[in-house]
């Protein structure tokens, strides 16, 4: 049996191509894919050949955010039915290591992660029309949620995640810094958190302009009104918690500059080695925190999308069938239209 991948070479050179693929085995399924989104990781391995360490070495299929509908079981698997929309978490801890052991799966040493090229060899990922995977990866949505909105798990995992670095946000100031997919999710997971403001930045109006339906309070256009964050400035600062989903140096001074004394910035964007500002990282005791993919909030971001608690859609900016890989990422690249560009699959064997 055949089945179409999206296989990355190395900068710009993406292919759909065939492949084989097998029945379930034991413990496992076969997905009939429905929707992929495209990440940030995915573009710059598309755009750059990788991004920092992480560089393409060899072809790897491209996705980590996808949904499918279940077409066959394996042996043993029970609690999915055929036919069910289900979204595939991408991340596989060993469960065995040390990190592992003592609660800590985002730590994993020997973690498996779809669609990364960190390992070598590089984790295949799942921009294709079939894929058999372990049952366990697999979260079932709700009747009347669409696989876009199902393929919206796996970001939403990480914000969730990124928001549970902050601790209580009940009636806290918040401040987003960057309004693509992953800074608009941060700011739905911030105010299902209970935050009473959340203030966004960006340096393009089509990306701040989708905050508001997405909960934000207030919004930055820093490229065209760049004095608009003083006030928030005065004072030693207005927010209780910084998220910068930028990974920007201009973003990040900016983030400092607005930070109360002793608040908490959660790092959620990743880059290359920048300029800090160390000055204000000590002088008003910021505490500055890491915030590194997901584990249980994988099934959270699951529940939320099924309930709607957290209403995706209005991130999803286009969509493009798997033929038209190539045109898809170059949208996705394009941020003065394009948001969450998602690739759709169909059964080709």
């Amino acid at each position: 049996m055949l089945t179409r991948v999206a296989r990355l070479y190395g900068k710009r050179d993406l292919k759909v191509e065939t492949q084989e693929y097998s029945a379930p085995g034991e413990g496992e399924v076969l997905l009939r894919m429905a929707s992929g989104g495209i990440c940030g990781s995915d573009l710059h391995y598309y755009q750059d050949g990788g991004f920092g360490p992480v560089q393409v070495r060899e072809p790897i299929i491209s996705g980590h955010e996808a949904s499918g509908y279940v077409e066959q079981l394996g042996a043993g698997v029970s609690g999915l039915a055929i036919g069910a929309l289900v979204a595939v978490n991408p991340s596989q801890p060993c469960g065995q290591c040390a990190y592992c052991l003592k609660g800590q799966p985002i730590h994993c040493l020997d973690m498996r992660f779809m669609g990364s090229a960190m390992r070598l060899p590089h984790e295949q990922g799942m921009f294709r029309d079939h894929l058999v995977v372990p049952a366990k990866q697999c979260f079932a949505l709700a009747e009347g949620v669409s696989a876009h909105e199902a393929a919206c798990a796996e970001p939403l995992a990480v914000c969730l995640h990124a928001v549970s670095q902050a601790g209580d946000l009940s009636g806290k100031n918040v401040l987003v810094t960057g309004a693509g997919p992953i800074g608009l999710l941060t700011v739905a997971a911030a105010r299902y958190a209970g935050a009473a403001e959340i203030i966004v930045t960006d340096l393009t109006d089509a990306a701040i302009a989708r905050a508001p339906a997405m909960g934000a309070t207030g919004t930055v256009n820093v490229a065209s009104n760049p004095e608009a964050l003083a006030p928030y400035q005065e004072n030693k600062g207005s927010f209780d918690v910084v998220f910068d989903c930028s990974a920007a140096a201009p973003a990040l001074r900016s983030a400092f500059n607005a930070i109360k004394p002793r608040g908490t910035l959660v790092q959620v964007g990743v880059t290359g080695d920048i300029t800090i500002p160390l000055n204000l990282l000590v002088g008003k005791e910021v505490n500055w925190r890491g915030s590194q993919r997901f584990d249980a909030e994988f099934g959270e971001a699951v529940s939320l999308i099924s309930s709607r608690a957290i209403d995706v859609r209005p991130i999803i900016s286009h969509h493009f069938p798997l033929e038209q890989a190539v045109t898809a990422f170059e949208q996705a690249g394009d941020r003065q239209v394009a948001c969450k560009v998602q690739i759709t699959f169909s059964d080709q064997s």
